[in-house]
């Protein structure tokens, strides 16, 4: 598995700051995906997975949900991030 680089860093602080969340993990799977791409050799911070449990989503539908993440990582799939996977729930 690859090092927390700067994105997931900046993606955790985001998280942590908008949702409060119970438990959190911002993972960095750029490496799963080489070769995947004419000269995509795994390296960087591509391809991101957000797993998160917190209570701000309780009563929110899975669209919603994603619609939250990806609004509040609109910056960073501006700047270049090509996929988030998001497994995110809340507590009830």
């Amino acid at each position: 598995m690859s090092e927390k680089g700067p994105l997931t860093t900046v993606l955790e602080e985001k998280m942590q700051q908008a949702f409060a969340p119970q438990s959190l993990e911002v993972i960095n799977e750029s490496h799963l995906h080489a070769g995947h791409q004419p000269g995509f050799d795994g390296q960087g911070e591509s391809h991101i997975r957000i797993r998160m449990v917190a209570s701000h989503f309780n009563g929110m539908s899975r669209v919603n949900i994603h619609r939250a993440i990806n609004e509040l990582c609109a910056d960073e799939i501006a700047a270049g991030l090509h996929a988030l996977a998001i497994d995110v729930k809340g507590t009830s």
